[in-house]
């Protein structure tokens, strides 16, 4: 077995964080090549709010009956077959068929929807008290990093090598960050009895489905702060989503330097993530981190809005460096605020619940958006919609810490 020579909380952090990055890069693969098949194919580019619907379903379908599959197989390893599942699905993007490409976008889904409660699992074990919403925030920063990764290297590869090549060594890089890290899942997760691991205890594990949600009820302020992260992933997901197709579709970039706008935003969001988290561990107050997100993420998805083909470049890649950090860094803190909040025992369960409600915005979103630019062809209307439902954290957000104050 491979030596780590620093204390086993690093080693911890270090491995989640490899493997919540190469799961990023995995859901970031589609959005941004899809403007290349999908013209190949005759299809419509607002249809890429539907994959990514079905990728969120795979998320979701992972968060409603994986949470004891994780508990028993052992988060790392849970994650990590996941993402070979994930890896291998993309060759189904070669079949010029919408709905095998629904099919490959709900399986690559599995990773992104086991990547939070397993990380959480992980973390809540191994990290310092002191340093918990700057970990959680290291951690999260593996998403917008996957997307980095993704915006810088896959534009290049398509122009280089056709969408089709590019999928293929976008595959083979998920495949072979996955399995560098196998070797330390044993130390991380221990020994886990795999033939018990898919045992099915019936109506147990039919009630099961729907505890995650319910274990949101169990503390103060957990579901509202669930709710928050719900409602900044609306127009987190518009952005993740339709930034790509919106740059080359509407204001008529290149789909190179649309990626590279992409990359951009979510270097910001990598800095951002980790500096979200430390200054809410120095300031000790997670929801005005929030309430500040709200507003920031509002004001930049309503000028993405009413952004046109005349503005500059260079304006474009200040706002995406603007909306990295507005936008794509507070899903740490968000997290780790539900970790804290949640009763001993419960950090896996609520982190699902949580997390359940955030992809459903990140399911919903998308699939809304496309329906209704389909419809009117008004990116701008959809994005100002988009921008609303982050204002609408602030009244959630207002007086939690007083409310779970007097609850104890």
């Amino acid at each position: 077995m491979m030596r780590w020579p620093f204390p086993a909380w690093t080693l911890a952090i270090a491995v989640i964080l490899i493997l919540q990055t190469t799961s990023a890069y995995l859901t970031r693969i589609v959005p941004i090549v899809s403007p290349a098949f999908m013209e190949e194919f005759g299809w419509n580019g607002s249809w890429i709010g539907y994959l990514t619907a079905a990728n969120t379903v795979g998320a979701l379908f992972v968060l409603m009956i994986g949470t004891a599959l994780i508990r028993r197989v052992g988060a790392v390893r849970a994650l990590q077959v996941s993402l070979l599942i994930g890896a291998a699905s993309i060759v189904l993007f070669y079949f010029p068929s919408f709905a095998v490409a629904l099919f490959a976008s709900f399986l690559i889904g599995l990773s992104n929807g086991t990547a939070t409660p397993a990380g959480s699992e992980v973390l809540q074990r191994f990290t310092p008290e002191a340093n918990r919403n700057f970990v959680f925030s290291i951690k999260q920063a593996g998403v917008p990093l996957g997307g980095v990764v993704a915006g810088l290297t896959l534009p290049p590869l398509v122009d280089a090598l056709g969408w089709q090549m590019a999928l293929v060594v976008a595959a083979a890089a998920a495949i072979g960050a996955t399995c560098v890290m196998w070797p330390f899942c044993a130390r991380i997760d221990g020994p886990r009895i795999w033939a018990s691991a898919f045992k099915f205890d019936g109506l147990s594990s039919i009630r099961d489905l729907a505890f995650p949600v319910r274990s949101l009820s169990q503390a103060p302020g957990l579901l509202r702060i669930s709710l928050v992260g719900a409602l900044l992933a609306v127009s987190q997901a518009c952005w993740f989503t339709f930034s790509v197709t919106y740059l080359v579709v509407e204001l008529g970039m290149s789909l190179s330097v649309a990626g590279l706008v992409f990359a951009v935003m979510q270097a910001t969001s990598v800095v951002g993530r980790v500096l979200m988290g430390w200054i809410t561990d120095r300031l000790g107050s997670p929801p005005a981190t929030l309430a500040f997100a709200a507003v920031a993420s509002a004001a930049t998805t309503a000028l993405l809005g009413l952004s046109t083909p005349a503005w500059p470049v260079w304006s474009l890649v200040l706002l995406a460096a603007v909306a990295g950090v507005a936008v794509a860094s507070w899903n740490g803190v968000q997290i780790a605020e539900v970790a804290r909040r949640s009763p001993p025992g419960l950090v896996g369960e609520t982190a699902s619940g949580s997390v359940i409600l955030v992809f459903i915005s990140h399911m919903v979103a998308p699939a809304a958006f496309a329906a209704f630019v389909a419809a009117t062809n008004r990116f701008d209307y959809a994005l100002l919609a988009a921008a609303g439902c982050s204002l609408l954290c602030l009244p959630l957000l207002k007086g939690i810490d007083r409310g779970a104050e007097k609850s104890r």
